[in-house]
């Protein structure tokens, strides 16, 4: 990954989608410190696909299950309907 100050970034931004798009993500550093990336959106949505698991994925796993929270019986309260 090339890295390129905000400026250059700014003011050079069609090399730097280019360079994104033929060589690959791109950093973009603010006052020396990194602070975004430039991907192109098949990397994006690649990366999307990964960080989501699916239904499948979800349901077959031990994450999330537990025992819910339910309160005792009689103890929920009942709103107050007027009588008419």
């Amino acid at each position: 990954m090339q890295t390129w100050p905000v400026q250059d970034a700014k003011s050079r931004f069609s090399e730097f989608l280019e360079r994104c798009l033929s060589e690959g993500p791109q950093v973009v550093t603010k006052r020396g410190a990194e602070a975004a990336v430039l991907v192109s959106v098949d990397e994006w949505r690649r990366l999307q696909a990964a960080a989501r698991p699916s239904l499948k994925q979800l349901l077959l796993s031990d994450a999330g299950r537990g025992e819910l929270p339910v309160r005792a019986r009689g103890t929920s309260r009942r709103r107050h309907t007027p009588e008419w």
